[in-house]
């Protein structure tokens, strides 16, 4: 993987990894739960794997970030052999904290560099808002944990059976599109949808801005 993923191509790979991830999460439509568990964190351990090889984090930053990956494999096996719920929510968690990590990495590669743009700093943009996107269903899938009644049309079950609807839920707040499918019922979850719903529109304010700035800066 090292030899193939260099920084001109490094988003591409990352991309697909993202793509890979929340396309495995529809196959709740034709997997059971006890099958889709595995698929999806199979799916997660690649994705981990490929954002840690494709960015370059800070030293401190990264080991964090490999040690993240690490304890999230570790629970994983064990709340298979254990059969502990809490584990459940814990691997969430530290997913949600590897893939914000993975968000601000990105963030530093692609706005605001200056220099030419490439078609691997567009491909990275939109990785940006695939980790958006992903960052803010996790975030629903932990409010649900805490909450079962905080969203009509998610109902309470084990998250990798939410994830799919967590993440389209996700994406038709952040692009402002509201099908009403699924509403946010308490103040809580209410807050964490119109926050998206603004960080998606600043999102493109800035990416514009960025690449305006960026081909200006051309010679």
């Amino acid at each position: 993987m090292r030899s193939k993923i260099t920084p001109d191509n490094n988003f591409f790979f990352l991309t697909g990894a993202l793509i890979l991830l929340l396309l495995s999460s529809a196959l709740e439509q034709v997997l059971s739960s006890g099958i889709l568990e595995p698929v999806i964190q199979g799916t997660a351990l690649i994705t981990f794997a490929t954002c840690l090889v494709s960015l370059k984090f800070e030293p401190g930053w990264s080991r964090f970030l490999m040690l993240l990956a690490a304890c999230w494999v570790v629970l994983a096996l064990l709340k298979r052999w254990l059969h502990i719920t809490l584990f459940d929510l814990l691997g969430l968690a530290m997913m949600l904290m590897f893939f914000i990590g993975t968000l601000k990495a990105c963030a530093r590669q692609i706005l605001f560099t200056g220099g030419p743009i490439t078609g691997n700093q567009v491909i990275g943009s939109l990785a940006l808002f695939l980790l958006l996107g992903l960052i803010w269903a996790l975030i629903y899938l932990v409010i649900l944990e805490f909450s079962p009644e905080a969203f009509s049309g998610l109902e309470p079950r084990p998250w990798q059976d939410n994830l799919n609807r967590a993440i389209y839920f996700s994406f038709v707040t952040l692009t402002t599109l509201g099908y009403g499918e699924i509403t946010p019922n308490n103040a809580f979850a209410q807050a964490a949808v119109y926050l998206e719903a603004i960080i998606g529109t600043f999102y493109l304010a800035v990416v514009v801005a960025s690449l305006v700035s960026a081909k200006q800066a051309e010679p």
